[in-house]
């Protein structure tokens, strides 16, 4: 049986790209992440015949302060390098603005 408690050595390495344009303004049309995400939905580690009704786990829309962006999970690079490409130069094509995410360490437990 797999151990769902098994940390991985490599942490996941993921940045948004965030409907702001690089001059502060909000990119149209609204529902921008959604279609993106929408046309990456094939590319599922389960693919299969109903992948199209689900986002893809490395490319899926998130609401980030207020603002729509969509997370890309890095391994779609080795999956799929097209797919990486087009994400990437949807991302500069339209002068969106790409942040690194970044994992932050759990608060220590406090001690009574």
């Amino acid at each position: 049986m797999a151990d769902s408690n098994k940390i991985h050595s490599e942490p996941i390495k993921e940045f948004f790209i965030q409907g702001i344009t690089s001059d502060g303004k909000q990119f149209r049309p609204s529902d921008w992440a959604e279609r993106l995400c929408g046309a990456m939905s094939c590319f599922s580690p389960d693919g299969g015949r109903n992948s199209h009704l689900q986002y893809s786990p490395y490319v899926r829309p998130i609401l980030l302060n207020g603002v729509r962006s969509v997370v890309v999970n890095e391994a779609i690079r080795e999956i799929e390098p097209l797919a990486y490409h087009f994400v990437v130069s949807f991302a500069k094509d339209n002068d969106l603005q790409i942040v690194d995410a970044c994992l932050l360490p759990d608060e220590p437990e406090k001690k009574k």
